[in-house]
């Protein structure tokens, strides 16, 4: 199952307590103040780790707490630091405070770090408190307490270009056909219920990475048919695919579906409207594909570039495939 989004409560070490001590020794009759300082507290450190794909380590944990700094002890000790807890997130998490909503990281490369609960100052020892006229102070410090959050951990797929599309308009049999990803397929809506990711290898020795995003309907900017878990996945590509079904079989119109995809799209985000976008005009194979394709080609040909293509045969997929890497190879990475 593929988690892309968890909750988890994080708290850092609380600062160890200083100590009041004397010293008593057999030679130092007036002997002063010898209390060490605790220990500082360990933080919470999210790392970036390209090594995961998905947060489904949080559905089974969701406390995260570190050590606590040891207390201070007589003859000056000072107490020992407790250890950071590192937390691995996979690349392309983002971080939001569960309370406010403010993101509190977007870690988006490999071996990025972010420190989010610090740790408590450990407190200081009575020696620290000396004076002239307080030569055996019966005062320390306590240790500071640590921060505590609740976060909100979102998984948004770095990708260089995604596929969008209603369901079975055949997203999930054209990117295992150019890619070695294997998502499920079936001849029913919303068989695809998770994102994928594929690595596409063109002759040239390019390659770029490619999302197959769950299919998308009507009022998916509202949250409709997961719509929200889906469209966040988009954001980050650099080039759109509109994968459009042109055969006519289940009485779909590809400019209708094509219409409400680019309004889904910019409802739930604007700038994705921007973006570059090509269609890929699935299903020629089929009887009534051509004359689709044709008022398609009439209606669009001078907006966008449009690739017809047969995810089940494979015609026209390296068409589509050079054209893409053309098109990424020219854009710059986000």
């Amino acid at each position: 199952m593929f988690y892309d989004e968890a909750k988890i409560y994080i708290k850092g070490g609380d600062g160890g307590n200083g100590c009041i001590a004397f010293r008593r020794e057999k030679y130092v009759p007036f002997g002063g103040p010898w209390g060490g300082d605790g220990g500082r507290g360990g933080s919470i450190i999210l790392h970036a780790d390209e090594g995961l794909n998905t947060l489904v380590d949080f559905r089974y944990q969701q406390h995260y707490k570190a050590d606590r700094g040891m207390h201070g002890q007589g003859k000056n000790k000072h107490g020992k630091s407790g250890e950071d807890l590192i937390v691995r997130l996979p690349v392309g998490t983002v971080v939001k405070d569960a309370l406010s909503g403010e993101i509190l990281a977007d870690l988006t490369a490999h071996g990025q770090e972010v420190v989010v609960a610090k740790g408590g100052k450990g407190g200081r020892g009575n020696a620290h408190f000396a004076t002239s006229t307080q030569q055996a102070p019966r005062t320390a410090e306590k240790g500071e307490l640590s921060e505590e959050k609740k976060l909100i951990l979102q998984l948004k797929l770095l990708a260089d270009a995604g596929l969008v599309g209603f369901p079975n308009a055949g997203k999930s049999t054209l990117i295992s056909r150019v890619s070695a990803a294997r998502p499920q397929i079936a001849d029913y809506p919303f068989t695809t219920l998770n994102p994928h990711l594929g690595v596409v290898r063109v002759e040239t020795g390019y390659s770029f990475v490619l999302a197959d995003i769950p299919g998308l309907i009507a009022g998916a900017h509202q949250g409709v048919g997961l719509g929200h878990r889906f469209l966040r996945h988009i954001e980050r590509t650099r080039l759109i695919i509109y994968v459009l079904d042109v055969s006519g079989m289940e009485g779909r119109d590809p400019r209708e579906d094509l219409r409400i995809l680019r309004e889904e799209l910019a409802l739930y985000d604007p700038a994705l409207t921007s973006r570059p976008q090509i269609i890929a005009a699935n299903k020629i194979d089929l009887p009534d594909a051509a004359q689709n394709l044709t008022g398609l080609k009439e209606t669009l040909g001078n907006q966008y570039e449009i690739f017809p293509v047969s995810a089940l045969t494979g015609e026209g997929l390296k068409a589509l495939t050079y054209r893409v890497a053309d098109i990424l190879a020219s854009l710059p990475r986000k």
